[in-house]
């Protein structure tokens, strides 16, 4: 048996398969998010180590098992977080980590002068993206770094390391110090081509990179559950932990997206376009688009003796995300089911209604933390299912114009495999299937980056010997949908919403700075 375990933005999942990939158990529990300031997003790393405790035992009980099956466990998390440790990291044996300070989160967009900082010192953003793979936002890691060096200083003075959301929990479990060269890629400061720190831009924007911690393959062992850990979670001492990755590398495996040409479209709090590639594939300026829209990282199908693949991602802020806003601020008594009852009496095109997503700032296809959203074309012939409709179709619009980003950079799109809590519901896959004009297949896992976790710790402990042996023999399309009779009914709606950000963009501006 395998043990995946998933950090999220929301919960924490523990998921247990058996060796042919079948579920025997899952489990989640919750962490709140803090959002003390504007642009502020942060977690108490505490938190996590609860969730990780609660579910994994939970796991167990309910797979009534002898822990000492589980022959591995893998390691998925929110990527990007900033968690900051003194120097009692490395050697309070897992137990004791105490953190610094709050981890600042992937969606916390407070590093706007960092990110300039980084810019100019690498020689502007074209170089940034020759030297590390990606421009310079707010979400990554680095300018975080410096945000707490400038704003910070005694708490940057007593920093010893600093690690990822899935690397505290591994720490925790272990007592090791560890990320992986995808994770490595998202901090903004690992050349992308040598899967190793780049020590030039750290230089120039000085971090030490002592701060940093070594980095390891997603399959890869990193150490082994402590007694400490054991008695805690219920796991065997002594069981492997293997390096794992970041959820959009490990959701890619979770739904088979591990070949070229096979794109998967994931719709949770973010949106992602992910495509794997054989090659690193950094997004260079060509003709008016700016360089770095889309980002390049490694993947999570390396091993110890096998440091490859890479992949390319898209990625919007306020997917899902944007629904469960809507929900949270107008329609609290309604349910998931609810809502896409509403949306479905609604037409194609919402009668003109058009919704921008950027909740919380933008990465793609506009990289701009000053990004804010709103409706266009509002009347008082709209209704309640008018607005739950035109989020669905205004986040899906973004991702069919990521999609696009995608292709203009070269790389083939011959399928797409759609994830996330959007491909539950059978209005937002077909909604999906017209607004990309290409069919959309449900993969017959629901699990995502807890169930790549899994694989990836099944790989480290050998049940499999590569990612694309144990994702062949486990996953397949379950259903597909073919675009509808309703794909050309969005063209008017889906030209409006990508002309909005360009003709609004001061405005937004001017309001973000009110």
């Amino acid at each position: 048996m395998l043990l995946g375990i998933d950090i999220g933005t929301s919960s924490t999942k523990s998921l247990l398969i058996d060796e042919r990939g079948r579920v025997l158990a899952a489990a989640s529990s919750p962490h709140p998010i803090h959002r003390d300031k504007p642009l502020w997003s942060e977690q108490e790393p505490e938190d996590w180590w609860r969730a990780v405790v609660a579910s994994v035992r939970e796991v167990i009980a309910r797979a009534s098992i002898d822990a000492s099956h589980i022959r591995a466990v893998g390691l998925s998390g929110q990527m990007h977080g900033a968690v900051l440790l003194d120097k009692s990291a490395a050697t309070g044996g897992g137990h004791s980590a105490p953190v610094l300070r709050r981890a600042i989160l992937w969606n916390d967009q407070r590093c706007g002068e960092q990110c300039d900082t980084i810019e100019r010192a690498a020689g502007g953003r074209r170089k940034l993206v020759e030297m590390v793979g990606n421009a310079a936002l707010p979400g990554f890691t680095l300018p975080k770094l410096m945000w707490v060096r400038d704003h910070e200083p005694a708490v940057w003075g007593k920093t010893h390391v600093v690690v990822l959301p899935k690397d505290y929990i591994r720490l925790r479990l272990t007592a090791a110090i560890a990320t992986d060269a995808a994770e490595a890629t998202g901090m903004l400061a690992q050349d992308i081509d040598r899967r190793a720190w780049n020590l030039d831009l750290l230089s120039r924007v000085g971090i030490d990179p002592a701060v940093l911690p070594p980095v390891l393959e997603a399959c890869e062992v990193s150490g082994t559950i402590t007694s400490w850990a054991a008695d805690q979670t219920g796991l065997r001492a002594g069981t492997p932990v293997v390096g794992g990755s970041g959820d959009n590398q490990t959701g890619a495996v979770g739904a088979g997206a591990i070949r070229e040409g096979l794109v998967l479209a994931t719709l949770g709090t973010s949106g992602v376009i992910y495509s794997h590639t054989s090659k690193p594939r950094k997004d260079l300026p060509t003709g008016d688009a700016p360089a770095g829209r889309l980002h390049a990282f490694c993947a999570g199908t390396g091993t110890a003796t096998s440091r490859q693949g890479w992949c390319v991602t898209g990625v919007m802020l306020s997917a899902a995300g944007s629904l469960q806003w809507l929900h949270d601020t107008l329609f609290p008594d309604k349910s998931f089911d609810d809502l896409m009852s509403m949306a479905a009496s609604v037409p194609p095109g919402s009668e003109g209604l058009v919704f921008m997503p950027q909740l919380t700032g933008e990465r793609c296809p506009y990289p701009d933390p000053r990004a804010s959203g709103g409706w266009i074309g509002l009347s008082a012939r709209h209704t309640a299912p008018h607005l739950v409709r035109s989020v669905i179709e205004g986040v899906t619009f973004t991702m069919g114009q990521i999609l696009g980003i995608v292709r203009s950079a070269g790389i083939e799109v011959r399928a797409i495999r759609i994830g996330g809590g959007a491909a539950k519901s059978s209005l937002w896959r077909q909604i999906q299937a017209d607004v990309y004009a290409m069919p959309v297949a449900l993969p017959n896992t629901e699990e995502g980056p807890a169930l790549g976790a899994a694989i990836m710790a099944g790989v480290g402990a050998g049940a499999w010997t590569s990612v694309q042996e144990a994702c062949g023999a486990i996953i397949k399309d379950q259903l597909v949908v073919e675009p509808g009779p309703d794909l050309s009914r969005y063209q008017s709606s889906r030209e409006v919403h990508a002309s909005l950000y360009p003709s609004l963009r001061a405005a937004m501006h001017q309001l973000a700075g009110a």
